[in-house]
């Protein structure tokens, strides 16, 4: 599903405007940005928990020239989903 498919999603179960339903989705993404920019982390329950990990300086490759290349160490998000979104994801047909 895309972001658009959402937002109508939303404006159709919440009779909101799309435009209404948008700005609300969007404020949902600033917040969750937001707390794992100050905090580190945000938990939705039913949804899952955002965390900012760090990754180790490594070694990697040019697959073009395939020399070796440094790669620093950096901070990423990760996401670990809640039970209830394990078990959805177990119930795809797809």
């Amino acid at each position: 599903m895309k972001k658009s498919e959402l937002v109508e999603h939303l404006a159709k179960r919440h009779a909101l405007a799309k435009n209404a339903a948008q700005l609300i989705l969007e404020d949902v993404v600033n917040v969750i940005n937001e707390g794992v920019r100050k905090n580190g982390r945000i938990s939705i329950t039913g949804l899952g928990t955002f965390t900012v990990t760090k990754r180790a300086a490594r070694t990697g490759i040019n697959p073009q020239t395939k020399a070796k290349i440094k790669i620093k160490a950096t901070k990423v998000a990760k996401f670990k989903p809640s039970p209830a979104l394990k078990e959805a994801a177990a119930k795809f047909k797809g």
